[in-house]
């Protein structure tokens, strides 16, 4: 495992679709992780997710989700270059999450194109 536990989580994710699982548990957690799945849940990528404080750990229930990734190096996007990312990572328009971390925190790429400000790009999933 690497230092990124976005990442690592996100793969855990892919990986348990793939094989056919209905749910994961991840031991390593951040701030960053839970924002993360919290904008998933909304988007029913993944049904619910239950934080373990004692063992540092959360457990993950599995959704409707494709694919979900990191975005490696983390691009920084102005509102007007979003569209752009958006191509490169979502498979069609209107189809797909990316996630902006904002000056507002975390929203989706819809959100941030809403607000009209840009940031530096997380993750994406479908």
């Amino acid at each position: 495992m690497s230092q990124d536990v976005v990442a690592d989580a996100l793969n855990m994710i892919r990986n348990a679709k793939k094989s056919r699982k209905e749910s994961i548990e991840v031991k390593k957690i951040s701030n960053l992780l839970i924002e993360i799945l919290k904008i998933m849940k909304q988007k029913n990528a993944i049904k619910k997710y239950k934080i373990d404080p004692k063992e540092k750990s959360v457990d993950i229930t599995l959704g409707n989700i494709s694919d979900c990734r990191s975005i490696k190096p983390r691009f920084t996007v102005q509102k007007n270059e979003i569209e752009k990312y958006q191509r490169r990572y979502l498979p069609a328009r209107g189809m797909g999450t990316m996630i902006v971390s904002t000056s507002k925190g975390l929203m989706t790429h819809e959100e941030a194109l809403e607000e009209g400000i840009g940031g530096c790009l997380i993750a994406y999933f479908y």
